[in-house]
């Protein structure tokens, strides 16, 4: 697992200001801020990949190079993980795209819940690297969900889980669900309250994103 806080970087300056309750009031520099550690995501997993030499002209000579040889695709649950989602896609730009609609479904008596999806559309991604985004791992259900709908479509070479904030138990659970899968994740939190949402966290990615829901 790749934690961004284990070591010191401006991606500690954003995950602040994603978590401050007076810099949330901004959506735009919320968006900004996921968007941007969607970015340094891309650069970070960039490394993992293969790579095979090029040779570019430029107007004086030929100069060797080495680009990304692997197909990637990009996979975000709708609709709290679009600004992550967009952060990866700036540097993975000629990446394919896949999005999901996954949500909570009714909490029970016990709090506890089902992950509800009810749309999908995604290129084939057999023998890609698939990258699944979404800036809350909480439970880690809608990401083992999401992960296992993506199968549909193919076989991935690797799997990547990005994540801005995660639960010790959500690392905990994909890690123990998915072990064939990377996870990156922005900061992890020790705890989760009754209703399964992360302690501190920043409170609702989406609404802080895209406004209130009914």
């Amino acid at each position: 697992m790749f934690v961004l806080t284990e070591n010191n970087s401006l991606a500690n300056r954003f995950l602040a200001e994603l978590r401050d309750k007076e810099t949330q009031q901004n959506a735009m520099r919320f968006r900004n801020n996921l968007e941007r550690l969607g970015e340094i995501f891309a650069y970070e997993i960039s490394k993992t990949l293969s790579f095979q030499k090029q040779d570019v002209e430029t107007q004086l000579g030929i100069k060797g190079t080495y680009q990304i040889s692997q197909d990637v695709v990009l996979v975000t649950i709708l609709r709290a993980g679009l600004p992550l989602h967009q952060g990866l896609l700036n540097f993975f730009d000629t990446a394919e795209n896949a999005f999901i609609g996954a949500y909570r479904g009714k909490h029970d008596d016990k709090e506890a819940f089902e992950i509800e999806m009810d749309y999908i559309t995604s290129p084939d991604i057999h023998g890609k690297v698939l990258v699944i985004s979404d800036p809350m791992l909480a439970t880690g259900k809608s990401i083992e969900k999401a992960y296992h709908a993506m199968l549909r479509y193919g076989v991935p070479a690797k799997t990547h889980i990005v994540s801005a904030i995660a639960s010790r138990r959500g690392v905990r659970f994909i890690q123990a669900r998915l072990p064939q899968c990377r996870l990156w994740v922005g900061d992890v939190d020790e705890e989760m309250n009754s209703k399964s949402y992360i302690v501190p966290g920043l409170g609702d990615a989406g609404d802080l994103a895209f406004g209130g829901k009914v």
